[in-house]
């Protein structure tokens, strides 16, 4: 009788480790493996906008109030179930308890604890529902800081290093940035030397490597733009390129052939002309693989009160961060899967 016990253990065990193997265990069982070319993984780094500005205590309409559980309301919080993120930080203020370089089911948000929905959300959504019946399963890694230039993704570690220690009176830059270095920084990331090893573009190559251990990198997506594009440290379209050629040097991925997509700004203010009338030059000599993705028609946030209002041309509103990450996905559509 023990012995019967001991093997019907045995097989129980075994049962349930097959199910369980071959997907990330927050994501619930799945019907087969998915094989590794069929785990197709997108990164996504960039300024406010991609870390996602509206946070679930603000309503559908932009403003604070009775209308706040949009997450739920809109079933932003059950994705497709082909659709996941791998954490960028550790979330230990969320009821997810999501721990860095591990896969989610892809609840807002997907950049770090705190944040609200971006253009990587409905991107992702777009594809997945795309290419449910084709058991292929869309992966997103999120690496975003608000206000940032440019330089804080920089490639090499003393560039970012030079750009955050000038950044003596962005606060925030030096308390969000401080997600993507090693806990023994004191926080914020001070404007004086300091020894790190992490940081953000190396952050996401880390998670990214991480990935390719079980997907596959499709492409890359920006949101950067509204913040340093004439800034004077360096020509902008130096540093998107190497930024994206640097990506793919270090991801073993062939440059010209990864997609590289970036959203334009808010076009209801004319501050972001320039931002808007730059951002396609820094794309002139990757031809054929990247792409602008317009914000033609697409609305800005409606602040709550009068001294927020100049967010209006910075960020979007819940519709404007639903088409633009549609059209983010239908782009990626188009080049990769039809």
């Amino acid at each position: 009788m023990a012995k019967k016990w001991f093997f019907a253990s045995l097989l129980a065990l075994a049962v349930g480790l097959a199910v369980g193997l071959g997907g990330c265990a927050s994501t619930g069982k799945q019907k087969s493996k998915i094989s590794k070319e069929n785990f197709h993984i997108y990164l996504a780094f960039g300024q406010s906008n991609m870390v996602g500005y509206l946070g679930p205590t603000i309503g559908k309409d932009g403003n604070s109030g009775t209308d706040t559980a949009w997450v739920g309301e809109n079933g932003y919080d059950t994705p497709p179930a082909n659709f996941v993120v791998m954490a960028a930080a550790n979330d230990n203020n969320l009821p997810y308890g999501r721990k860095k370089g591990q896969w989610y089911p892809a609840v807002p948000p997907l950049n770090r604890a705190g944040n609200g929905i971006n253009p990587a959300d409905f991107f992702g959504r777009t594809i997945a529902e795309a290419v449910a019946d084709k058991e292929i399963k869309v992966g997103v890694i999120v690496v975003a800081v608000d206000g940032v230039q440019i330089n804080m993704f920089s490639p090499d570690l003393d560039g970012f290093k030079n750009y955050i220690t000038s950044r003596k009176d962005q606060v925030w830059e030096r308390q969000q940035g401080h997600a993507y270095v090693d806990d023994s920084v004191e926080f914020p990331i001070p404007t004086s030397d300091f020894a790190t090893v992490d940081y953000p573009y190396k952050r996401l190559v880390d998670l990214a490597k991480k990935a390719q251990q079980e997907g596959v990198i499709k492409g890359i997506i920006m949101h950067q733009g509204e913040s340093g594009v004439q800034d004077g440290t360096g020509p902008y379209n130096e540093y998107v390129r190497k930024i994206y050629n640097s990506l793919c040097n270090d991801l073993g991925l062939e440059a010209g052939k990864v997609p590289f997509l970036v959203g334009e700004p808010v076009r209801e203010d004319s501050l972001n002309i320039d931002a808007i009338r730059s951002i396609p030059e820094a794309f002139a000599d990757i031809p054929n693989t990247a792409f602008v993705i317009s914000s033609e028609g697409l609305t800005g946030w409606e602040p709550g009160s009068q001294e927020d209002w100049g967010n209006r041309r910075i960020h979007f509103s819940l519709a404007g961060y639903e088409e633009l990450g549609k059209r983010y996905g239908q782009k990626m559509l188009e080049l990769l899967y039809r």
